[in-house]
């Protein structure tokens, strides 16, 4: 199925994210903790040499030069070259009647790492993440030797430089792997798959497809739908198809389809929540005329007559969900809202007074106690009813609404992770928001 909404993350975006993962495996490099080394091997004409290397203790791990690149139809792939590590740690040696030990420094320069991330889905629709391939090679490493004895350090150089050479590229590629299941695994699922709308609606944000990376960025796709919390019901309507154009001045973009905003309406529509309440006491004081019979009655002369100098009550709700359209121009809006009005009698019951719409033309019908009463007005009449209907759901609904629109609806981040220069713009069948992100650590 098409998605609903679209996540994209622009080269700029991998970049950022990629400095704040090279942080945090160069600590995590830091901490390796290398095994001891001991070995034996024969001199001719001397005899048999054993050397035992142990304590190694890794001072630092430097990552100089890195780089992230999107491999199409694969995932990511991070670079890193002329890294270096020194360490330091003890040696003993023993060569017939020779006992000798001391102390070295070890430099290990020019050292190449390549990881290849792979990105999918699990079962809940969030996003994982996986070394597929890792590869380490030492280019140089240099030993100095504390002791007496030189001539007897350079005979198992070698050993240990090779030796050493072959743990420390296992240890780093199983760092990474160990690195990427403990830190980033964790942080890529705190992307929410669900997210909660007050008491009555949620958002399904989760993946309907792995992410799939393109030589110009990642894109993740999400089924971007809402939905009732009282009663969950499959949408009547397909999403449209979202492409979103090539951008890459922000760092990520949000597209979201007019499936995603229409299925908003169907949701809120399904749980009650389209239903509004307008009396006498929220009328602004700069509005000219009163919800009440006497205001009505110039064009129903009948409401005074049944119903004088009485309160009314107006009920607006959607029979159907709204339904939002998107183009290049903006958003354009044709909800369907029918107006029950209410005579509030004294004892405080309500009496049917007339239903209207305020999307098309129609006809109005009174009611009272006794029973069903039709009353078919003119178009003129149907046209000023419509006008001061406007006024008052304009005066007294929208404010509402915007109030509700003013506190958004969250967007699928994962933790800690802030938007900031925000671009919004409008292509057919969905709007594209772009901004750059910056991320808050703890």
């Amino acid at each position: 199925t098409n998605p609903g909404f679209v996540v994209r993350i622009t080269q700029a975006g991998l970049d950022y994210a990629h400095q704040q993962g090279i942080t945090v495996l160069e600590k995590e490099l830091a901490q390796l903790r290398l095994p001891d080394i001991s070995g034996d091997f024969r001199i001719r004409h001397v005899g048999k040499v054993h050397y035992e290397i142990s304590r190694l203790d890794l001072r630092s791990f430097h990552l100089p030069h890195s780089r992230i690149s999107l491999v199409p139809n694969v995932g990511l792939q991070v670079s890193i070259s002329n890294a270096f590590a020194e360490l330091d740690g003890n040696w003993r040696v023993k060569l017939l009647f020779i006992r000798d030990h001391g102390s070295f420094e070890l430099k290990a320069e020019n050292i190449y790492i390549k990881i290849n991330l792979k990105l999918g889905s699990d079962a809940a629709g969030k996003p994982t993440v996986d070394t597929s391939d890792c590869s380490t090679r030492i280019s140089e490493v240099q030993v100095h030797f504390s002791g007496k004895f030189g001539w007897l350090y350079n005979l198992f150089y070698s050993a240990v430089e090779s030796r050493f050479r072959k743990s420390l590229e296992s240890k780093v590629c199983e760092s990474v792997a160990r690195s990427v299941h403990r830190d980033l695994q964790p942080y890529v699922q705190t992307l929410p798959v669900t997210a909660r709308i007050g008491s009555m609606a949620g958002i399904d944000y989760s993946l309907v497809a792995p992410p799939a990376a393109t030589a110009q960025s990642l894109d993740v796709k999400l089924k971007g739908e809402f939905f009732s919390l009282t009663h969950r019901s499959p949408v009547s309507f397909p999403p449209p198809l979202l492409a979103l154009p090539p951008a890459h001045d922000r760092m990520v973009y949000f597209g979201a389809s007019s499936y995603f905003f229409n299925t908003a309406g169907f949701a809120y529509q399904a749980a009650g929540a389209l239903v509004f309440e307008i009396t006498d006491s929220m009328i602004p004081k700069d509005v000219e005329f009163h919800l009440n019979t006497t205001t009505f009655s110039a064009f129903v002369p009948q409401l005074e007559e049944m119903y004088p100098d009485m309160l009314m009550k107006l009920r607006l709700f959607a029979p159907s969900a709204p339904f939002m359209n998107i183009g290049p121009e903006g958003v354009s809006l044709r909800p369907v809202v029918d107006i029950q009005a209410y005579a509030i009698l004294p004892d405080a019951r309500l009496a049917p007074l007339f239903l209207l719409s305020l999307v098309s033309l129609g006809t109005a019908w009174l009611g009272s106690s006794g029973g069903a009463l039709s009353f078919p007005l003119s178009a003129p009449q149907v046209r000023m009813l419509q006008s001061i209907m406007n006024v008052l759901a304009s005066s007294t609904l929208l404010p509402r609404l915007n109030e509700r629109l003013g506190r958004g609806f969250p967007l699928p981040l994962p933790d800690r992770i802030q938007l900031y220069n925000i671009l919004l713009g409008f292509h057919q069948n969905f709007l594209m928001l772009g901004a750059d992100v910056q991320y808050q650590p703890r």
